[in-house]
């Protein structure tokens, strides 16, 4: 998801955080952190990748060889189970980690795929963590901001209708926008209505019927992948409406 003036290399989504939109804009999960981590190495010689759109990055089962900082582009991570049905687990932009979940493990656990052309800073974590002791700080509150979305998007699945899920999720993404020096207004999405709709525990239809019906209580305006948020305040009271339980 981008904004129509941003190049592809600007942005993503995480599962949401839920509270008045002040609290949602001043909590854009690590962002704080990975800032300070693309600023913190930003001098040093890293490998840079270049990808490019449904190229994967990694595939679980894979050696883990090393964490990749998306600098540019926009990728999905997902577990895909034993019958080879996909779960979406996230959407990453600028400042995100790729591989994090792994840390800990000698193989990937997900699949990480480009949604667009992109950027990826390769990090290799052990000769960093021994090199710079800033960079383990850095990893360890990226991994606590991982941790928090996972406990608000358990919530969110389990409380929010299919409306307030879509009005969340646009809600989230608009201040990781905003966060990143970006208009929160006007968003372009990169992924299909189908890979929204797996993130969101939602059906295509489903999807499709929701952001009608945001559209038709004048909250957002939709052409194609382009939304515009008309009314950011009226769409978090929709968040919480339990008339939007569809």
């Amino acid at each position: 998801m981008l904004l129509e003036a941003v190049s592809p290399s600007a942005v993503a989504f995480h599962a949401p955080h839920f509270g008045a939109v002040p609290a949602v804009a001043g909590a854009v999960a690590g962002d704080g952190s990975a800032r300070s981590l693309e600023q913190l190495l930003k001098d040093w010689p890293l490998q840079r990748r270049c990808v490019h759109a449904k190229q994967y990055v990694f595939r679980a089962g894979q050696p883990r060889q090393a964490l990749y900082l998306v600098h540019a582009g926009f990728f999905k991570t997902a577990l895909v189970s034993d019958d080879g049905r996909e779960k979406i687990t996230g959407f990453r932009m600028r400042g995100d980690l790729l591989g994090l979940d792994a840390l800990d493990q000698p193989v990937y656990t997900c699949d990480a795929v480009a949604l667009d052309t992109g950027e990826l800073w390769e990090l290799p974590y052990a000769q960093l963590r021994e090199r710079l002791p800033q960079f383990q700080e850095r990893i360890t509150a990226m991994l606590a901001g991982e941790i928090r979305r996972d406990w608000n998007w358990m919530l969110a699945l389990g409380t929010l209708g299919a409306d307030q899920r879509v009005a969340a999720f646009l809600l989230d993404l608009a201040a990781r926008l905003e966060g990143l020096g970006f208009s929160a207004s006007r968003l372009m999405l990169r992924m299909t209505r189908a890979e929204l709709g797996n993130f969101l525990s939602l059906t295509l239809e489903t999807v499709t019927r929701a952001l009608s019906r945001l559209q038709a209580r004048g909250l957002i305006a939709v052409d194609g992948r382009e939304i515009r948020i008309l009314e950011p305040a009226a769409l978090q009271a929709a968040q919480r409406d339990p008339a939007l339980c569809h």
